[in-house]
């Protein structure tokens, strides 16, 4: 294809500001920049930017051509990612901050043990662009939409209860509308939610709200009231008499899933859906 080290060019500096912004990108000089456009609009016979003060600005021409550039690099990227090797001892993997704290964690050294994978973690909630990120795949709990293309693995389906500990249980469970419930606000109508399907107004109650799951489910550990409890979340508490779940627990309606991009999983990353999935399905309630 003629002149694609200056399509490429313009691709950059398409989503740069100015030609100086772009050339530090390229690694290379403001007029090398400058010169690969002027070839690039002399081939096209349009001009494809136009100077607003400091800034390049994008001509109706040049706005039409970085939809095509944007695409034809886009793909040229996932099709390159998909040629290079990946290296068998590792997965990039984003899960959930509490999963990965109370469920994850104690449990990968097992994972490493058995196959030799070492998998990096990285803590985020909710939707995930793999394109802009290294991971490849994500733990999440399904509870908002996801991109028709991702491919998903359920895991397990989802149960919730009110938990709390032991010694709080044993002072409130005579005068449950007393129990102080805690909140966070990636989950802000749990208690609602948990108390219609059980005919109860408990969310009537004082609270108090976290920022993080994690720090309601401490919360909860520490005896400061009741948190609604995610069972993967609080099982091992529950095994250790941390916590206690005089209600029981019951489904959501959500799932905890498994999202990658690619349509087939390679073989380590088959290993880690495989070995979740034997321990997911120990812990149901």
């Amino acid at each position: 294809m003629r002149h694609l080290n200056a399509f490429y060019v313009f691709h950059i500096t398409a989503q740069s500001v100015t030609y100086t912004e772009a050339a530090q990108t390229l690694h290379i000089t403001h007029g090398a920049v400058s010169k690969q456009i002027k070839v690039l609009e002399n081939y096209l016979g349009q001009a494809l930017f136009y100077k607003q003060g400091r800034t390049m600005c994008l001509t109706y021409e040049g706005e039409r051509l970085k939809e095509h550039t944007d695409v034809a690099f886009d793909s040229l990227e996932r099709g390159i990612k998909q040629l290079i090797p990946k290296n068998n001892n590792h997965l990039n993997v984003s899960c959930e901050p509490t999963l990965t704290m109370r469920w994850l964690m104690p449990r990968l050294s097992e994972f490493y043990n058995i196959s030799g994978i070492d998998v990096r973690l990285s803590t985020a909630g909710g939707p995930i662009d793999f394109k802009g990120e290294h991971n490849t795949l994500a733990i999440r709990r399904d509870d908002f939409d996801i991109p028709i293309h991702y491919q998903k693995h359920v895991l397990t389906k989802e149960w919730v209860g009110p938990v709390m500990s032991p010694q709080y249980w044993r002072r409130m469970k005579e005068s449950l509308y007393s129990i102080i419930l805690l909140h966070s606000e990636s989950r802000r109508e749990a208690w609602q939610a948990w108390s219609l399907e059980n005919d109860m107004s408990l969310y009537n109650n004082a609270g108090q709200s976290f920022e993080h799951f994690y720090f309601c489910l401490q919360a909860a550990i520490d005896g400061m009231g009741a948190a609604m409890g995610s069972y993967p979340l609080v099982v091992d508490d529950l095994k250790s008499g941390r916590l206690v779940a005089p209600f029981g627990f019951i489904p959501s309606g959500h799932d905890y899933v498994l999202l990658s991009e690619s349509e087939h999983l390679t073989s380590i990353e088959l290993k880690f859906l495989q070995w979740l999935e034997s321990h997911f399905a120990k812990i149901q309630p």
